[in-house]
C-alpha cells in the first residue's frame, strides 16, 4: 500500500472502507433477525421496533452494495449488444454511447437524491416507534448515488481513452 500514486491510494482506501462497512452491515442484519426470532418465538417477548431499526442498515447495505457494484463493474449492463458488434470502431462507439448515457442518468439521479437529501435534512422526520431521525437512513441514498456517479466518471474516462485509441488505429478491412 506504500507504493502508487495518491489517487490510487485514495481509491483503494475508499474501496476498503466500503468493503468494511458492507461486511459489518451484512453481519448486523442477520444478528438483528436472529435476536428478533429468538425473543419472539423462544422467549415469547418480541422486541418492538427491531424491524424499524433494521431499515437503517438495509438502506445502507443496498446503496453501498450499488456503489460496490459500480466500482467493480459488476452492475447490470446492456452487454448483449456487444455480441453482435464485431468491428472495433463500432464497439468503441457503442461503448462511448453506453457510458455517456450511464453518466447522464447517474447525474440526473444524483441531482434528485440531493434534493431528497436536503428535504430530509430540513424536515427531520422521525421513525414511528423508536423516534430515530430518518435522515440517517435517507442520506445514504444520496451518498450511494454520489459514489455510483464517481465510479461512473472513472469508467467514462477509461472508456473514452480506450475508444479514442481505437479510433486512432488504422482502419482494418472486414472480410
Amino acid at each position: 500500500m506504500k507504493g502508487g500514486s495518491p489517487w490510487k491510494r485514495a481509491l483503494a482506501f475508499l474501496a476498503k472502507t466500503q468493503e468494511i462497512i458492507t461486511m459489518l452491515l451484512a453481519i448486523a442484519l442477520p444478528v438483528l433477525v436472529f435476536i428478533q426470532v429468538l425473543l419472539r418465538y423462544v422467549f415469547q417477548m418480541p422486541l418492538m421496533g427491531i424491524e424499524e431499526l433494521m431499515l437503517f442498515p438495509i438502506i445502507w447495505l443496498y446503496m453501498i452494495g450499488g456503489a460496490n457494484a459500480s466500482r467493480t463493474r459488476a452492475h447490470i449492463e446492456c452487454g448483449i449488444l456487444t455480441l453482435y458488434i464485431k468491428r472495433g470502431r463500432s464497439r468503441a462507439l457503442f461503448n462511448i454511447i453506453r457510458i455517456t448515457i450511464s453518466f447522464v442518468v447517474s447525474c440526473w439521479l444524483t441531482y434528485w437524491a440531493y434534493w431528497y437529501f436536503t428535504y430530509s435534512l430540513r424536515s427531520w422526520k422521525l421513525s414511528p416507534l423508536l423516534r430515530y431521525p430518518m435522515f440517517f437512513a435517507e442520506m445514504m441514498v444520496f451518498i450511494g448515488l454520489v459514489l455510483m456517479t464517481f465510479y461512473t466518471i472513472i469508467e467514462l474516462v477509461e472508456v473514452y481513452r480506450k475508444s479514442f485509441d481505437t479510433f486512432k488505429e488504422p482502419k482494418q478491412e472486414v472480410l
